[in-house]
This record gives structure tokens, C-alpha cells and sequence, in this order.
């Protein structure tokens, strides 16, 4: 960019909007403000283009285990549900408020890369860099999916930014915040590690190693991180592990066929990459020299930020393989904080400013057209009845269930049984949000046990097609001696159509005084 681009006067509000973010004195407020747009407009996408379908089971179950997760949830660690609980204390529990949640965590995750690429990249780069990271699915479509892996999307940004900042000045206050970010990247999930991995390799591989590893910065990192996971890491060892267990053994497969989901994992991360990749090349016009020195830089500190980047993908695919465990690309989402100061600090780079205010331009009327496009999005999904383990019902299974129970007993509804989707997947329609049993698995839902259900009575909903989860009911039903109080069939109404009829089986089991 050349001093007559920047003498230019802006001609069109996308002109003025690039000049804002160039300007000091602006860009932070005008970041903050594209960035809470950016939020709003996501989130009206989400309500409208999911209008048609209930909330995912995934972010269901964020919600069950928030009511009931003090150090640990029975699969995962528990920032998801304390996150849940801090936001369902003041914000109402509706389908808007979950996907407004879900767009709060991606968005400070946006703004803390923003935050970071300050000290790498001059201004127009930095405002490129970001405007780039909202092309990437973990920032719009995927982000509003609230779950154990979106969660850390700004965690993750954070503990990259504190780390940075105390490898590089090696003062105490950076290095213990440092440690407490990658606490709080553990305690969203343990995947969190292949990150941690890549920070180290790449202080490490970093000519500033000596004297990093020589100051007390990493050891302090390391003690206040430690302590800060201590009490999750007392509980599980007191309570079975399950969290470990879960995640050595629920995604275990064949050793070729790890090899291939190791193969079609790294393929996965570059697909998700491409959009920033060649929108960057597009606005930037690099040549052969410029390439190679994004890809492997001549500046030893720079390489810091590819390894930092690229090694926790290649150290999961090469341990995946080892331990014969799927990956899903997915999981990358929380990865990608350095993806701008990678694609954009070589200083044989340069911003055409044409390029640029075009970019920002499609990056604004990008999520406008996905917001004009949600109503038939969500007509499609109706009529096509994408239901997605019973996900266009669980509404509807929930006011059947409360009117079940009700009219057996004037006991409040504390237990709600079913099998794994259902069950977390109707927990935020109930308005007295009762504690979730999964009958076909309840390792999964160990807050419920005889006691309790003798004392607080369960409702129990089965979807006819779902063999195992009636067996486990009528065994259930047998025990207690209750009886089916209703098979009703629940279809989904959307402006004027029903999606597939489902039959369902209600017993209910009041409490024994």
C-alpha cells in the first residue's frame, strides 16, 4: 500500500470502512462495533435458518450437564457447562439466547486474534488478516453449534496471545496468565494439549529459547497452570477417570483405517484454510519469493508462528494413528488464532488497497445474504425432514413428557429419562430443567442413580424406532411397576407442512414416598 492510496479520500463506506480500521484513533472502536454486527447478524442467521429444527443435542447436553457439572462432566471437562450456567443465570433459555452465546464465544475469539495480530502486522494487514479469519466456518456456521469444542475458540486465542507475549518479554504477569488460558483450554477439553505441544515446540525451535527457559516465565507458566487444574484433575481421579476414558476410547478404529482418518484430518484443515488462503492471495497478488517465505520464512522468529500453527494438527495425526482414533476436522476449530500473522507478516507481501476494500466489502455482505437466505434454508430443511436423531421434536417431546407427568402426579418433574440424544437434546424445553438419565447409557449420566429416582420419580420417552431405548424402558417400567401412560405420534408443524411423523412412548414413575 503506497502513501497516495492512503492520501486517497475514501469514495464509498467500504473505503471509509478500511480506512477506519488503518486509523488509531478509530480502529479499535470500529472493530468492536463490526465485531458485535458481526455477532447480531450471525445469530439472527442461526434463529431463522434453524427456526424449522430444535437446538442440537450437543448444545443440549452443554445445558443438562450446566445444572448439574461442578468439577467435571462425565465425558468432557466443565468450562462448556460453567460458561452455560454464568449465561443462563441472567439470559432467557431460548433457542435465540443459545446461538447468541455461541456467537459471543466466536466472536471474542475474533477479537482477541485481532487483539494479537497487532504486534505482528502493520495496520492494513491486520485489518485483512481478520476480515480473513471470518471466512472460516469455525467463526460463523459451525460456531453455532454450542459445544465442547467451539467453547475454546477464544480460550485458545487467549492462551496464543498471553504465551506470545511472555515468551517474548518473559515478565511474570504474562507468563501466570499464560498458565491460567492453558488451565482454562484444559478444562474445555483435552485436546487443548496438542496446542499446549505446538506452543512448546515452538519456543523450542526459537534461536530466544535460552534465554525464555532460563527466566522464571515457564516454570510459572507451568505452576499456575498446574494449580488452576488441580481440583479438576483431584475429582476425576476420585470419580473413575471417565473423562480419560472417554477420550481414549470413544473414537477408537482399525490401525489403516486411523492412517486414513489421519490423511482425510490434514486434508480437512487445509480445506477449511483454502477460503483464507486465496482470498489472501487475491488481495495480495504474491509472487513465487513471497510464497515461500510465507511457507517456510527466512526469519527464525517468524518460523515460530508456522510451527506454532501447523504442529498440533501433524502431532494428532501421527499420535491418532498410534492410539487407532478417528479425527474429525472439526476439531481444528480452535487453531487457527495465527492463521493471519502466518499468511500475511512475510514483508515481500504487500495490500492492494482495491483488493482490500473488496474483500471487506464481500466480508460484510457476506452474513447479510446468509440472513436473507435463512428462511428458505430453514423451509428446505423442514421439507426435506433432515431431522437429525429426532431433532425436529424435541420441543414437542418435551410438552408431551411435562403433560404426562403432570397428570400423574403433582410431584415437580426433577428426572427425565431417554436415550443419549433425546434425553439432552429436550433438556432446555423443560421449564424446570430436570436432571437428564440416559437409560441406554448412563455412565454418561452419573448424577442419577435408584436413590434418586426412587425419591424424585422419572419420566421416561422412548421414540418407537429406537429399540434399545424401549427395552431399557419397559425393563424400567417392569421394576417400578409403572405402567405406558401414552404412545402419541409428534410431527412438527412449519408454515403449513409436517415433516415425518414419529411415534413415541411415555411411562412416567412418580416419586415413592
Amino acid at each position: 500500500m503506497t502513501t497516495t492510496d492512503l492520501a486517497r479520500p475514501a469514495r464509498n463506506p467500504f473505503e471509509r470502512l478500511f480506512d477506519a480500521l488503518l486509523d488509531p484513533a478509530r480502529n479499535e472502536r470500529t472493530m468492536a462495533l463490526l465485531l458485535a454486527a458481526y455477532a447480531i447478524a450471525w445469530t439472527v442467521y442461526g434463529a431463522i435458518a434453524k427456526g424449522s429444527q430444535d437446538l442440537h443435542f450437543d448444545i443440549g447436553e452443554m445445558f443438562a450437564w450446566s445444572h448439574e457439572v461442578v468439577w467435571s462432566a462425565p465425558t468432557h471437562p466443565p468450562l462448556g457447562a460453567w460458561l452455560a450456567r454464568a449465561w443462563f443465570a441472567v439470559m432467557p433459555v431460548q433457542d435465540w439466547s443459545f446461538y447468541l452465546l455461541a456467537m459471543v464465544v466466536a466472536t471474542a475469539g475474533l477479537w482477541i486474534a485481532w487483539r494479537l495480530a497487532a504486534r505482528y502486522l502493520p495496520p492494513e494487514k491486520r485489518a485483512v488478516g481478520i476480515v480473513l479469519l471470518t471466512f472460516l466456518p469455525f467463526y460463523n456456521f459451525h460456531a453455532l453449534k454450542y459445544n465442547a469444542s467451539s467453547v475454546l475458540t477464544p480460550f485458545w486465542a487467549a492462551t496464543t496471545w498471553w504465551f506470545l507475549l511472555s515468551f517474548e518479554t518473559r515478565r511474570a504477569g504474562w507468563a501466570a496468565l499464560a498458565g491460567l488460558g492453558a488451565a482454562a483450554s484444559m478444562l474445555g477439553k483435552y485436546w487443548s494439549l496438542f496446542m499446549l505441544a505446538g506452543l512448546a515446540l515452538g519456543a523450542v525451535a526459537d534461536p530466544r529459547r535460552r534465554a525464555y527457559f532460563r527466566s522464571s516465565a515457564p516454570w510459572l507458566t507451568a505452576a499456575i497452570g498446574a494449580i488452576a487444574l488441580a481440583p479438576h484433575l483431584i475429582f476425576i481421579a476420585t470419580h473413575g477417570f471417565s473423562t480419560f476414558k472417554f477420550a481414549m476410547t470413544s473414537h477408537v478404529t482399525t490401525f489403516p483405517e486411523a492412517v486414513l482418518w489421519s490423511f482425510y484430518f490434514l486434508l480437512g484443515v487445509l480445506g477449511y484454510m483454502a477460503a483464507p488462503i486465496v482470498l489472501n492471495a487475491l488481495v495480495t497478488y504474491p509472487n513465487l519469493a513471497a510464497i515461500k517465505d510465507t511457507l517456510w520464512p527466512a526469519n527464525a522468529e517468524r518460523r515460530f508462528f508456522i510451527i506454532v500453527l501447523a504442529a498440533p494438527f501433524v502431532l494428532v495425526a501421527v499420535v491418532a494413528v498410534g492410539v487407532q482414533a478417528r479425527l474429525d476436522p472439526l476439531w481444528s476449530m480452535l487453531g487457527m488464532t495465527l492463521l493471519p500473522v502466518v499468511l500475511l507478516s512475510s514483508p515481500l507481501l504487500s495490500i492492494q488497497r482495491a483488493a482490500a476494500i473488496r474483500l471487506i466489502a464481500l466480508a460484510v455482505v457476506f452474513p447479510l445474504l446468509a440472513v436473507a437466505a435463512s428462511p428458505a434454508i430453514a423451509i428446505v430443511i423442514h421439507r426435506n425432514s433432515l431431522q437429525n436423531n429426532y431433532g425436529t421434536h424435541y420441543r414437542l417431546i418435551a410438552q408431551a413428557v411435562q403433560k404426562a407427568w403432570r397428570e400423574q402426579t403433582n410431584a415437580p418433574l426433577r428426572i427425565v429419562g431417554s436415550f443419549r440424544t433425546v434425553v439432552d437434546g429436550t433438556n432446555p424445553y423443560f421449564p424446570t430443567r430436570p436432571a437428564t438419565y440416559a437409560i441406554t447409557s448412563p455412565e454418561r449420566t452419573p448424577w442419577v442413580d435408584d436413590d434418586r429416582i426412587k425419591r424424585e420419580g422419572i419420566a421416561i420417552v422412548c421414540p418407537m424406532p429406537e429399540t434399545a431405548c424401549v427395552q431399557e424402558m419397559n425393563a424400567y417400567a417392569a421394576r417400578r411397576g409403572a405402567k405406558v401412560v401414552e404412545d402419541i405420534t409428534l410431527a412438527r408443524h412449519y408454515f403449513g407442512t409436517a415433516d415425518k411423523p414419529i411415534l413415541y412412548r411415555i411411562v412416567i414413575i412418580p416419586p415413592q414416598s
